[in-house]
């Protein structure tokens, strides 16, 4: 099964998954955090430090006119698949 999150913030990505089903990544970014799949989430060291560093800089959205009205960062931060946290 592929997952659709971030590691590192928890958006759903809708358009494309970060990693597919044999492992690949995407190499897109979040548009929330800015994460580069492949990149910043390769790891669980990798993905710890992104989040840390995001969120320490106020959780600001890498494409603000992406982000919803509603948005919640707790809630979001709960999608981020468990072996990740």
């Amino acid at each position: 099964m592929v997952n659709s999150y971030c590691r590192v913030c928890g958006l759903e990505q809708y358009d494309e998954p970060p990693w597919n089903e044999t492992g690949g990544p995407s190499f897109n970014i979040c548009s929330c955090c800015g994460a580069e799949f492949g990149f910043h989430d390769r790891y669980i060291t990798g993905v710890r430090i992104t989040r840390k560093e995001w969120l320490d800089s106020g959780a600001q959205w890498f494409r603000p006119e992406e982000k919803p009205t509603n948005w919640n960062l707790e809630e979001q931060l709960n999608n981020i698949p468990p072996e990740w946290v």
